[in-house]
């Protein structure tokens, strides 16, 4: 028992000092991130996690849209192959939209048309659909603006807005998930997030190549914010929620309870019909019922490769021509997707736990069987 005794005694005198040692050297941000993910059961982030953090809250529409249903509703069964990943890597929520009707819905684990989960880097899209309605509305000049003419730290740079939306930027930012020292984790988890931006450095030359770094449309939130004189939170609100008939609340993941700064490289956490819209939008060229939100230069410079040897990346958006297709889609780690094929008129949603593995590939496993069983369940007799 004396041993015992002893051994909770070192233990603790340990676990204090490690808990006072994060304070003094500014990583007490790793404490939020055991409570947050360990003690809740979990290894990383997860759909859920919004519930652990402030928000800012983005109302639905006053006058919501709801999406027309297809005639030929749900009666195509999912391929077994498609169900079976839908198991594997806990599906909560998969949407077909053809010819802008409901085609195919389905919903599992609790999860129904109105649940909010994290859309991950999804969000990066949405900032970048963000910036060219701060383009279209005259408070950014054009993709080149230098960045530096809203943040001076980044004066003399040669850095553009441009550059951040489409991955170029040249910054020193670590884009790690496991290490719990990297820059990503502090984002996610630390309550100032503007101090963590502004302490990036311009390493490479900017405007070069594809590297994605989560950093750049963090940064480029902040610039936006400058620009427009607006939270992104309002901002999102009046330009896209709003008019294009959100039928739901979203929650918008901000650093902390004071400094409300919106995680813009992640964390919109909202439901699949919602999310959709985006989709839609872009595949209409930036027109909305006749009204032409975003300008439709800007949305086909968008989902077209910056770089040739980046031919998987545009401007926000994640680009593939898997089947021959012409395909674009918003992204999001465990396996979050609004991917649109333009030429069938088809958008997809998935929402769920986790994602497929990744080798060589632009995409996850996952992705690719999404995208051939949706084609198969088209070209089913039912």
């Amino acid at each position: 028992m004396k041993y015992i005794k002893r051994f909770f005694k070192w233990f603790l005198g340990i676990l204090m000092f490690l808990i006072v040692l994060s304070y003094l050297t500014d990583y007490d941000y790793i404490l939020k991130g055991i409570r947050v993910v360990y003690l809740t059961g979990h290894t990383t982030a997860f759909i859920d996690d919004h519930t652990y953090f402030d928000n800012e809250t983005i109302p639905a529409s006053l006058q919501p849209q709801a999406w027309p249903v297809h005639k030929e509703f749900n009666k195509a069964k999912s391929t077994e192959r498609l169900e079976s990943t839908h198991q594997t890597y806990g599906t909560v929520a998969f949407l077909i939209i053809k010819s802008d009707s409901i085609w195919h819905e389905m919903y599992a684990d609790g999860y129904g048309v109105g649940s909010q989960t994290n859309s991950f880097s999804m969000a990066k899209s949405i900032t970048s659909a963000l910036l060219g309605k701060a383009i279209k509305d005259g408070h950014i000049s054009s993709l080149n603006q230098p960045v530096g003419d809203f943040i001076t730290k980044f004066e003399n740079t040669e850095l553009t807005v441009g550059d951040l939306s489409s991955m170029a930027s040249g910054l020193n930012w670590e884009e790690s998930y496991t290490s719990p020292f990297s820059i990503t984790a502090r984002s996610y988890y630390d309550d100032d997030l503007a101090e963590t931006i502004l302490g990036l450095e311009v390493t490479d030359t900017p405007g070069k190549a594809f590297k994605y770094l989560s950093g750049n449309t963090q940064l480029l939130a902040m610039v936006i914010e400058k620009a427009t004189g607006k939270s992104l939170k309002d901002y999102l609100s009046e330009s896209f929620w709003k008019p294009m008939g959100a039928t739901q609340p979203a929650l918008w993941q901000v650093d902390d309870a004071d400094n409300r700064l919106v995680k813009a490289y992640c964390c919109i956490a909202s439901n699949a019909r919602d999310f959709a819209r985006f989709g839609r939008l872009y595949k209409n060229f930036g027109k909305w019922n006749g009204t032409q939100l975003l300008d439709s230069t800007f949305i086909a410079k968008s989902i077209q490769p910056r770089f040739d040897d980046s031919p998987e990346y545009g401007y926000g958006f994640w680009l593939s021509e898997h089947l021959d297709k012409k395909i674009f889609v918003m992204r999001g780690i465990l396996g979050q997707y609004v991917i649109t094929i333009p030429e069938d008129d088809i958008i997809i949603v998935r929402l769920g736990h986790q994602r497929g593995s990744r080798s060589d590939m632009p995409f996850s496993s996952d992705f690719y069987t999404y995208v051939e069983e949706v084609y198969a369940m088209l070209a089913s007799d039912y």
